[in-house]
C-alpha cells in the first residue's frame, strides 16, 4: 500500500485493472469499454455494464463538439464540479449551469415549472451549449426532450443519467426514442457523478 500513497495515479491504474479483471468475459469496443469503466471506477456498481447505452455516434459526435469548443450544460452544481474544466477550457470549451440563477428561479415561479425545466430553457438560447448532461432532474430531460421535437435545439449530445424514483426511468426511456446522439442509464440508476465520468471520460480520448 506504501507504493499507492506514494504515487497516487497507481491508485487509479490497479482500479482500472481490477475492474477489467471483474468484468471478465464481458468486453466493449474500445471507447465504449473505457466510459462504462470509468462509470464503474466512479460507483464501484458493476450493473452500469448492462444499464449503459450509448448510441451508435454519440462518441464522436461528441468528441468533434469538444475539440470545436463546444459549452456543456449540466443540471447540477455538483456535476458541473466534477467535470475536468482544466481539459475542456484547453479546447476552448466552458460548462454552465443555470439552476441557481435569479432569472431562471423566476422563471420557474412565473411559469409553475421546475427550476430544472427553467434552466434547460435559458440553455438552449445560447447556441454554443452543444453537450447536456443531466444527472439529477427527470424534468430537464424531458423538457429537453420537447425542445428537441419542436426543433429549437440540435444537441452533439445527451447524457441523461438522472437518479431517483419518479420519472427518472421513463425519462431515459424517451430519450432512447429520439434520433439525438445520447448515453443514458436504464433504470433508476445515474447521479451528478456518473453523469461527470462520462463527460470525463469522453475528453480523456482527445
Amino acid at each position: 500500500m506504501s507504493d499507492y500513497i506514494k504515487v497516487p495515479h497507481l491508485i487509479e491504474e490497479r482500479s482500472f485493472e481490477m475492474i477489467t479483471e471483474e468484468l471478465g468475459d464481458k468486453t466493449f469496443p474500445e471507447e465504449i469499454g473505457k466510459i462504462i469503466k470509468r462509470v464503474i471506477h466512479t460507483t464501484a456498481d458493476f450493473q452500469y455494464a448492462d444499464i449503459t447505452i450509448i448510441s451508435p455516434t454519440a462518441i464522436e459526435f461528441a468528441k468533434k463538439a469538444l475539440k470545436a469548443g463546444a459549452h456543456i450544460v449540466t443540471d447540477t452544481k455538483m456535476a458541473m464540479a466534477g467535470i475536468n474544466k482544466k481539459r475542456l477550457e484547453s479546447y476552448g470549451g466552458e460548462v454552465n449551469c443555470f439552476i441557481s440563477d435569479e432569472d431562471v428561479a423566476k422563471a420557474a415561479k412565473e411559469k409553475g415549472t421546475t427550476r430544472a425545466m427553467a434552466a434547460m430553457e435559458k440553455a438552449i438560447m445560447d447556441e454554443k451549449n452543444k453537450i447536456f448532461v443531466i444527472g439529477n432532474a427527470p424534468t430537464a430531460l424531458f423538457k429537453l426532450k420537447q425542445f428537441i421535437e419542436e426543433g429549437k435545439v440540435k444537441p452533439d449530445l445527451v447524457i441523461g443519467v438522472p437518479v431517483g424514483f419518479v420519472g427518472a426511468a421513463e425519462s431515459k426511456e424517451e430519450f432512447e426514442k429520439l434520433d439525438v446522439p445520447y448515453i443514458v442509464t436504464r433504470g433508476r440508476k445515474g447521479g451528478s457523478t456518473v453523469a461527470a465520468a462520462i463527460v470525463n471520460a469522453i475528453m480523456y480520448m482527445l
